[in-house]
């Protein structure tokens, strides 16, 4: 789960993530280059998508209680 805005400066940047990572995974394309088409300028934001680790899939099979 991404995080909706940027941590740091509270840019919402959440609506760019399928596109980023469809286009680095998918089409290879250099992450940085990325970035600038999608218009993130800010470090603080660009480290969000640079370090985000989806662990949702590992964590969810775990049963609550």
């Amino acid at each position: 789960m991404f995080p909706v805005r940027c941590f740091t400066c509270g840019a919402v940047i959440g609506d760019k993530w399928e596109e980023f990572e469809k286009r680095v995974k998918q089409n290879h394309e250099d992450p940085e280059d990325v970035l600038n088409d999608l218009g993130i300028k800010r470090y603080c934001c660009r480290r969000m998508f640079i370090s985000y680790v989806d662990v949702i899939d590992e964590v969810s099979q775990y049963p609550k209680y």
